[in-house]
C-alpha cells in the first residue's frame, strides 16, 4: 500500500469511528505503520495531525447536531466521547469561538470541518533531485535523546535543534570524533517500537569498533536501498523544505515506498557545495497488484 492509499484508508477508519474514542494509535494500526511514522506522514501529507483530524470532525459534528436538534449539551458532550460538560465546552469554545449554550441560540455562526479526501494535486513543473543508493549495514556511534512523536508536527518546536545546541556545549562532536573512523556526522531517527508514543534522535558518526564511551549508543543501521536528497540553501529552514517535497511529491509519484525504519541526515566533514545536508530514506519498491 503506497502513502496516498495508507492515509485514505486512515481518513475512512477515523469516520467510520469517529464517534469512538480513538487516536492517532488506533489509526497506525489499522494502516500496520508504528506510531511514530503514521504521525509523520499523516501530518506532512494533510498539514494536521490525525489527532487533531480527530477532534475537528467531532466537534463540526457536535455542533451541528447542536443547532439541529433538542439534545441537551452533557448528552452530545457523552456521545462525542468527552469526559465531561465542562471538558466539551472547553474544547468546543476553542474550536467554534462560542460555548455550546451559545450555539443553540439563533443566528450564531459555527465552523464546518468536512471529511478529507486526498487527491494528487499537479503544480509547478519542478523537478526533484534524488539518487537510489544501496548500502550493506553499518554501524554509528550516537549521542540518542527520545522525544514524543507529537513534537515532530508541533509549530515552533524547537526540542530537536536545542538538543543539537547541548551536543556542541558539551563537546559531544569531539567525543565522538576519538571513536569513530570518518566525521561525517548523522542525525538520526527512528521509532523505538512499532506502538511506542515515543522516539528516538540520535547525533552520530561512524562507529570503528572499539569501546562504547559511557553515555553514548550503539546504533544499527540495516542493509536497505535509500532514496538520497540534497537539502540546498544555508539553514536548517531546507530540511523541513525538502521533507515535505518528499511526503508530497516524491512519495506519491515514484516507484518506492518509505520504509518504517530508521532515517537520516547527512552533513558530510567538507562540504563545499550549498548543500546544507542530505536526507535519507529507506525505501523499497512499490508492489501492484494485477
Amino acid at each position: 500500500m503506497d502513502c496516498i492509499q495508507s492515509i485514505q484508508k486512515a481518513i475512512e477508519y477515523m469516520e467510520e469511528n469517529i464517534l469512538e474514542n480513538i487516536n492517532y494509535e488506533d489509526v497506525a494500526k489499522q494502516v500496520y505503520m508504528s506510531n511514530y511514522h503514521f504521525h509523520r506522514l499523516f501530518s506532512m501529507i494533510t498539514g494536521i495531525t490525525a489527532n487533531e483530524y480527530i477532534r475537528n470532525r467531532k466537534l463540526s459534528m457536535a455542533g451541528q447536531e447542536l443547532i439541529m436538534s433538542n439534545k441537551k449539551v452533557i448528552d452530545i458532550a457523552m456521545k462525542y466521547r468527552y469526559d465531561s460538560p465542562e471538558s466539551f465546552t472547553k474544547a468546543f469554545s476553542r474550536f467554534h469561538g462560542v460555548t455550546p449554550v451559545m450555539a443553540k441560540g439563533s443566528g450564531i455562526q459555527l465552523k464546518s470541518f468536512n471529511p478529507l479526501v486526498i487527491k494528487i494535486k499537479l503544480e509547478g513543473g519542478t523537478t526533484m533531485e534524488y539518487k537510489i543508493v544501496e548500502k550493506e549495514e553499518f554501524k554509528l556511534l550516537a549521542k540518542v535523546k527520545t522525544f514524543k512523536n507529537e513534537s515532530i508536527s508541533e509549530e515552533g518546536n524547537t526540542e530537536i535543534p536545542e538538543f543539537w545546541k547541548e551536543c556542541r556545549e558539551n563537546e559531544v562532536f569531539n567525543v565522538l570524533a576519538q571513536y569513530t573512523t570518518e566525521h561525517d556526522i548523522y542525525g538520526v531517527c527512528a521509532p523505538i517500537s512499532k506502538e511506542s508514543i515515543y522516539f528516538d534522535y540520535g547525533i552520530a558518526m561512524k562507529y570503528n569498533g572499539e569501546n562504547i564511551p559511557e553515555g553514548y549508543k550503539l546504533w544499527h543501521v540495516r542493509p536497505t536501498l535509500w532514496a538520497v536528497f540534497e537539502c540546498i540553501g544555508s539553514d536548517g529552514e531546507c530540511i523541513g523544505e525538502t521533507w515535505e517535497r518528499i511526503f508530497k511529491e516524491f512519495l506519491p509519484s515514484s516507484k518506492y515506498n518509505m520504509l518504517d525504519d530508521t532515517d537520516f541526515e547527512l552533513y558530510p566533514e567538507n562540504n563545499n557545495s550549498d548543500c546544507f545536508c542530505e536526507i535519507w530514506i529507506p525505501i523499497e519498491r512499490k508492489h501492484y497488484s494485477i
